[in-house]
């Protein structure tokens, strides 16, 4: 991967996972041009640098023209996965029970691969609370309370702060790099 290549994949991941990079969200998406980027390499090299983190990220879907990269922190998102909310539910949209985390993410993949339609317990995966996945697949993504990183069905006040807090990650990383910090670093010292 290239010097530019390197510095710009950093840019995508300060803009859409800082939540996630600095442990406030079990995980984030984020959307690669695989015409500009070498998805196979970013992947590899950011498992390489930060795997002792307990940091993870894998291609969950792609095509000619772009990625979808599931970045996780493997902890977090185990319990979240494990919950016994998040599992019946989970199992309710045909996951199954008592699987691993590995195990969730292959059958998210291939719902996301295989489904004309995008699999909207998807943000049990991302961290969001739970009344808000069931209020937007319910909701058919209308009727919410208040929208920012996700749809809100739940509690405005809640998902104010974290729409707040996730915004200063963003902020934190984005500065860092424009310091000429690369976020490898900004990870070991956050």
């Amino acid at each position: 991967m290239s010097y530019d290549e390197s510095k710009r994949f950093e840019r995508k991941l300060a803009v859409h996972t800082a939540p996630a990079l600095l442990g406030l969200k079990c995980a984030s998406l984020v959307s690669l041009d695989c015409n500009e980027f070498n998805v196979e390499a970013c992947a590899e090299e950011f498992n390489r640098r930060v795997g002792d983190r307990g940091l993870k990220m894998r291609i969950l879907c792609s095509c000619k023209k772009r990625a979808l990269m599931f970045l996780y922190n493997e902890s977090l998102l185990s319990d979240r996965l494990t919950s016994a909310e998040t599992s019946a539910l989970l199992e309710r949209y045909g996951y199954g029970s008592q699987k691993s985390v590995d195990e969730y993410l292959n059958i998210l993949a291939e719902r996301t691969a295989c489904r004309s339609d995008f699999p909207h317990e998807i943000g049990l995966f991302l961290g969001y609370p739970i009344e808000d996945v069931l209020g937007f697949i319910e909701n058919k993504g209308k009727n919410y309370k208040l929208c920012g990183c996700w749809k809100v069905y739940g509690s405005e006040e809640y998902a104010r702060r974290m729409f707040i807090s996730y915004d200063k990650c963003r902020e934190y990383l984005c500065d860092k790099l424009n310091e000429g910090a690369d976020i490898y670093r900004c990870l070991k010292i956050s």
